[in-house]
């Protein structure tokens, strides 16, 4: 594996590139804990730096849980960098100890060095016109509304994110869909209508725009479980957890679900959460490991994996050493 600690698991990750480094920016939670599923409510966010993809030195620990009585008291989690006026920006998702972490929300911190980080509160949270909320009457115990993926459209110089979310309406277990909001200065944001259409899935997380193979691409992961049954329902359709992709004719789509196999799914081994790394003129693949041989929670990062464009844009991942662990 490239990163992998003995004290802690790591899991969901984001990647900012200054100059030959790589910033890795991964959750994190203590091994201790026992059990892999009390790591939610534990996570703070770590960093590690590489210049190669496949060799990491572990930094200082980016952001903990905020002040008694902040958005994210409770725990931090996933997000996004980008650099804008000269600073680097950090959207993140975040729970608080009021609410049992039942909401998430996104808030905002800065760095002039990517180490060094302040943060300012919440800024966006789900709005009901269009998402799943969390109420009496909600099929889910928690409000979806995280994994914040930020960019600036050169076009207009107006900021996008896009999130794991829910729509308000439909099938309870299929309504996955990609959350939108917009901003003109990275502090005040306004949530709109979602890009993608529910019906697939129950969600999709840690969303990450590129442009590849022709067409607008939004990578995010789900585990076995978050297939609609009318999803299941369709021919050679099967619950498999891992990473796959939606497609779309512009940044802000609308967004559609691939056909066939996920992207990079149990045939490949037990990844989850990729992310695409432009690194040294290539396009690669990281992701963080699941399971290890004997089905226990893994919890590390392991080595690149090569992208492949083929014929009319199709994705494909090139076989690595780690095809076929579960």
């Amino acid at each position: 594996m490239s990163l992998r600690y003995d004290d802690r698991w790591i899991w969901d990750f984001w990647l900012a590139i200054d100059g030959p480094d790589v910033h890795l920016f991964h959750l994190q939670a203590p091994r201790a804990l026992g059990d892999p599923e009390s790591r939610h409510h534990n996570a703070t966010v770590g960093h590690a730096v590489s210049r190669d993809l496949r060799t990491w030195t572990a930094l200082e620990t980016a952001l903990e849980a905020g002040p008694p009585g902040a958005f994210d008291d409770l725990a931090t989690w996933t997000g996004s960098v980008l650099r804008h006026g000269g600073r680097w920006h950090m959207l993140y998702s975040g729970i608080s100890r009021a609410e049992g972490g039942a909401v998430q929300r996104v808030g905002r911190a800065t760095s002039d060095d990517l180490v060094h980080w302040e943060r300012h509160g919440a800024v966006l949270e789900a709005d009901p016109r269009w998402y799943e909320t969390l109420g009496p009457d909600t099929p889910e115990e928690e409000e979806h509304w995280r994994d914040p993926w930020v960019f600036q459209d050169p076009a207009t110089g107006r900021f996008h994110a896009l999130l794991c979310a829910r729509a308000a309406t439909g099938p309870p277990d299929g309504r996955g869909v990609i959350g939108h909001a917009s901003s003109d200065d990275l502090e005040t944001w306004e949530a709109g209508p979602p890009l993608s259409a529910p019906g697939e899935l129950r969600q999709l997380e840690v969303p990450q725009l590129v442009r590849l193979g022709g067409a607008w691409r939004v990578l995010f992961s789900a585990v076995e479980g978050d297939h609609s049954a009318a999803r299941l329902a369709r021919p050679g359709v099967r619950p498999e957890g891992g990473s796959h992709v939606l497609s779309g004719a512009s940044r802000l789509g609308p967004f559609a679900l691939e056909e066939g196999a996920f992207l990079l799914g149990p045939d490949h081994g037990s990844w989850y959460a990729a992310r695409i790394v432009e690194h040294r003129g290539a396009r690669q693949l990281l992701a963080w490991r699941r399971y290890d041989e004997d089905g226990r929670f893994a919890g590390e990062i392991g080595d690149p994996m090569e992208l492949e464009i083929g014929p009319g844009g199709l994705l494909s991942v090139a076989a690595t050493s780690d095809a076929g662990r579960v």
